[in-house]
């Protein structure tokens, strides 16, 4: 399974607060590439979220588009929000292959490729169990699982491993990368936290506070899997941080 492209070109967003208008995106314009790992790295409160959903079509922009690919088929994106939304009244195994039922993909096909998955992710054995009967990182996990299952090229996630802790947070970041260099899907990851940017991604691109404006796009050449104790990873990271804390204007 492989990923496809697609563009960001242009795009402004404003939402209307009481009394004032208030400008989150500023004109943003990139590209992702087939297959990629890029990552949205950005303080928290400067618009992520807001590229993200516009990406997947759930808002819209007030100046400028996103353009697919011709390849891109309509329904390419699977977008992953920060909570896990999981349907309480279904099983892990229930859940994780919604959207094949969805898309009335076989039940079977589905449930065998969810066994591989749940076991890549360390959650065999709990196929049966409910949400509120599994801990914050498995929940996590099968949301994750569940957006893969969605078989669709291009995955949106918006920081899925924000709220875990820092052990957790490790071993899902690893597992993550180890079924995305299997299934090679076109991944856009928003996050705060620059050394996660930096674990995971063939190229970081960093926004400003809002109204956001790409500030630096880096390219991410370390040779997997990365060394979180690594100097040159470290030297990197420190380069990230710098960036996010540049206010707008300061030289």
């Amino acid at each position: 399974m492989t990923g496809d492209s697609f563009r960001v070109e242009g795009v402004s967003k404003s939402f209307a607060m009481p009394g004032a208008t208030v400008p989150v995106l500023d004109g943003i314009s990139f590209s992702v590439e087939s297959a990629t790992w890029t990552t949205l790295l950005g303080p928290s409160g400067c618009g992520k979220t807001t590229l993200l959903k516009i990406v997947a079509g759930l808002d819209r922009p007030d100046a400028g588009h996103v353009r697919m690919e011709r390849t891109v088929r309509a329904n390419a994106t699977a977008y992953l929000p920060q909570e896990d939304t999981l349907l309480p009244w279904r099983t892990a195994l229930q859940n994780a292959v919604l959207a094949s039922e969805i898309d009335r993909r076989p039940i079977e096909d589905a449930r065998r490729e969810a066994a591989e998955l749940f076991t890549h992710f360390g959650l065999s054995g709990f196929e049966s169990s409910y949400p509120h009967q599994l801990s914050g990182g498995m929940r996590q996990r099968l949301a994750l699982i569940r957006t893969f299952l969605a078989h669709r090229s291009i995955l949106l996630l918006d920081e899925p491993l924000g709220a875990l802790d820092p052990l957790t947070r490790a071993t899902l970041q690893d597992w993550l990368l180890e079924v995305w260099s299997e299934l090679r899907k076109t991944v856009l990851l928003v996050t705060h936290d620059a050394e996660e940017a930096l674990l995971l991604s063939d190229r970081v691109l960093v926004l400003t506070e809002r109204p956001a404006s790409i500030q630096a796009d880096r390219t991410v050449d370390l040779p997997r899997p990365r060394d979180r104790g690594s100097q040159t990873l470290a030297a990197q990271k420190a380069e990230l941080l710098r960036l996010l804390m540049t206010r707008r204007g300061a030289s």
